[in-house]
């Protein structure tokens, strides 16, 4: 079910798990056919590691360059032809928020160039209108955006982190 524009910039993501394999699929059916799922859940965290988990997210340091990389991608997503309604302030913001905490899952205290790259298609995708020409072309917001990222500058930061150093 389609959702407007303005419910779609509420989700931070889109991500598609597709299907399982065979063999997993049939252990799945087995499984729901003698037991209630919700039955073997166990909680893996707690408030207080959650917390600990966001205050770590959000000391990751972000610079001025990768800023300003963010809104460069954005801005290519409104200015691109195939794009009726590009990406918002929020999809920006949303971007930055994603790659904090991309960061932060690979051990790192910094938000780097392919942390961008590699959360912009889960992050902007959704997003995006495209044009009447652009669907009857077969182009979707997924290659469109892989095209606008393989022509947006990549900022070179001569003060950025090396090898986890800063």
């Amino acid at each position: 079910y389609p959702l407007p524009e303005a419910q779609r910039d509420r989700f931070t993501a889109r991500i598609s798990m597709g299907y399982p394999d065979r063999k997993s699929e049939i252990t799945m059916l087995g499984e729901h056919a003698c037991l209630d799922p919700l039955d073997t859940l166990r909680p893996v965290s707690d408030a207080t590691e959650v917390r600990a988990l966001i205050a770590a997210v959000r000391r990751v340091h972000v610079s001025e360059s990768i800023k300003a990389y963010a809104v460069d991608l954005a801005e290519s997503t409104r200015r691109a032809a195939e794009i009726r309604l590009g990406a918002s302030p929020r999809a920006t913001l949303q971007l930055l928020r994603s790659a904090k905490a991309w960061a932060a899952l690979d051990g790192r205290e910094y938000v780097i160039p392919d942390d961008l790259q590699f959360l912009l298609i889960p992050v902007f995708a959704h997003r995006l209108l495209l044009t009447t020409d652009a669907h009857i072309g077969g182009r979707t917001a997924e290659d469109i955006l892989g095209r606008l990222a393989q022509s947006t500058p990549i900022p070179v930061d001569e003060n950025a982190p090396v090898h986890g150093m800063r």
